[in-house]
């Protein structure tokens, strides 16, 4: 999920860098010169929702489009904004104007040249009501775009919108495909056509997605020939994949990281990293159906989680408790919020204040003679969220609750039951983006099918809060909003915000170019390559 990216869901200013762990396998400097060649093997849990990013609320899918599409700006490996199909831009106005100049000589992978009209089109669909979206929300600030010529576009807005320039981040897509064509039918869904690295080359779902190099790159053609994304859903069976050289990086469990991958032979072989990843996880409650649309039945189960259980039971240490969408230590985090101690006793009040009471003595709450019980969902394939949910559920049932864990395959979870409110609570993470604004996530003007406010929290205050924060560009000013909407996110506890875990991505040693830093591993992706000594696929499979 974004990020919130949902995309988004995952916000950040202040970062922990990567730091290497074992990288003790010889080298010679000839055998690690840069080459051409070989194709990278990756997986993942689920498959793929929807390749046209405007369209798509899953990581997953916005991953993969990443490589296919490109946007006007991106970040660098320092989260700092810098040009992309835009190769400069002027900011007038006080912030009200952005003035972008493109490339010019870019084309799309059928060969069409990429112009302003483009970028036209993709803002005109993203804000049209019909798009099913949930990214409309910064575009519809959008005073007016104008193409003053085939390679330059203004935006101008009727007030300064702090995350303005990074908005235009968002995937442009191609005109002369899409144009007259409804959106949620056209088969670049599935086989998408963009400006990016990488070209689509083939899907099978549920089983695989197959990208190739672009040779006719702007920025240069990447050094590995192509990737193959093959859908593996289950963590276990990717382990003994990666084991095995079948695929060449594996975000790795806190088990794996610390207890299965310390032997001299796993060193030789692969590269593990640490850092504290730009996600969160939580416990989302369906705020629609009672009991959850009861703040006092919210903040009893926030009471009853123990955060350290989780932490130590199910990252091993490997991880940070969490207040709120925030990353703990970074700039926009607020630590003075009203926190939930683990206190079975104060939990129990509060469901006896809101009703609940053992009337038969069989252990479980009852109101209305209707016993307290729920289900949570979560994702297949996730040994982390699922053990979360496990640990939950045991401490729920100490103070009457009788909850009830479904685990389900990815893109269905999405579908049947996240898309459209189909759930008394989820366990699920978000995406931290380096911005901080989270009125995708959380104003109430996103609540809706398809949107990301999936679980229906609407506070008026929460919205104020969020609109004004956007539209400052005092840094000072915007804090204040922040922090003050992060102490209202804990009174209410539409989520019980569990925990930031540390990324701990293993790495095949025959990929090198990988260089840590703020942004993680991967914003270096087109540089990353594998001596011609140890490439294994001549072609793309």
């Amino acid at each position: 999920m974004k990020t919130p990216i949902v995309a988004a869901m995952v916000i950040l200013l202040s970062f922990i860098a990567c730091s290497k762990d074992n990288n003790k396998a010889p080298r010679r400097a000839q055998a690690d010169t840069p080459a051409y060649g070989d194709v990278f093997m990756e997986a993942s849990l689920g498959d793929a929702s929807n390749l046209i990013p405007i369209l798509a609320s899953d990581s997953f899918s916005h991953g993969v489009a990443g490589l296919i599409y490109n946007g006007l700006v991106k970040y660098d490996k320092d989260f700092t904004v810098v040009p992309d199909l835009a190769e400069s831009w002027d900011i007038e106005q006080d912030g009200k104007l952005i003035r972008f100049h493109l490339r010019r000589g870019v084309r799309w992978h059928d060969g069409r040249p990429f112009t302003a009209r483009d970028v036209l089109f993709t803002y005109r669909l993203v804000i049209d009501p019909k798009t099913p979206t949930a990214y409309a929300g910064d575009f519809k600030q959008v005073k007016s775009v104008k193409m003053l010529d085939d390679y330059t576009v203004e935006v101008t807005y009727d007030t300064p919108f702090a995350p303005a320039l990074i908005s235009w981040g968002m995937s442009v897509l191609p005109e002369h495909l899409l144009k007259g064509q409804d959106i949620t039918r056209t088969p670049l869904a599935r086989a998408p056509v963009g400006t990016g690295p990488y070209r689509f080359k083939s899907w099978q779902p549920g089983s695989r997605i197959v990208l190739a190099h672009n040779p006719d790159y702007f920025e240069g053609r990447p050094r590995l020939d192509g990737l193959v994304y093959r859908i593996i859903p289950d963590d276990a069976t990717q382990f003994l994949e990666l084991k095995s050289g079948n695929i060449d990086i594996k975000g790795l469990t806190p088990l794996q990281y610390l207890r299965q991958t310390g032997t001299p032979d796993f060193n030789a072989l692969f590269t593990k990293y640490r850092y504290l990843d730009s996600v969160y996880t939580f416990l989302g409650f369906n705020l629609k159906r009672p009991p959850f649309d009861d703040i006092r039945v919210r903040r009893a189960i926030a009471h009853a989680i123990d955060k350290d259980e989780i932490i130590k039971g199910v990252l091993y240490g490997q991880g940070l408790a969490t207040t709120g969408p925030y990353k703990p230590g970074t700039r926009w985090y607020n630590p003075d919020v009203p926190k939930y101690a683990y206190d079975p006793a104060t939990a129990r009040a509060l469901l006896a204040e809101s009703g609940f009471k053992d009337t038969n003595t069989d252990g479980i709450l009852e109101k209305n003679s209707r016993p307290f019980t729920f289900t949570i969902i979560t994702n297949q394939g996730n040994p982390l969220r699922e053990k979360t949910a496990q640990i939950i559920q045991q401490r729920l049932k100490y103070i009457g609750i009788d909850t009830k864990i479904r685990i389900v395959e990815w893109t269905v979870f999405l579908k049947d039951f996240v898309d459209p409110g189909n759930f008394d609570a989820v366990i699920l993470g978000w995406t931290i983006t380096p911005d901080p604004d989270a009125f995708d996530v959380w104003h109430s003007s996103n609540i809706g099918p398809k949107k990301l406010n999936f679980i229906g929290f609407s506070n008026a205050q929460v919205d104020d809060l969020l609109d004004k924060a956007r539209h400052t560009f005092d840094e000072k000013e915007r804090k204040a909003y922040y922090d003050r909407f992060q102490v209202i996110l804990a009174r209410e506890q539409p989520y019980v915000f569990l925990y930031a875990p540390y990324a701990l991505p293993a790495v095949s040693s025959r990929i090198k170019g990988i260089v840590p830093a703020p942004a993680g591993i991967s914003y270096n992706f087109n540089e990353w390559y594998v001596p011609k000594g140890r490439q294994k696929y001549s072609v793309v499979p």
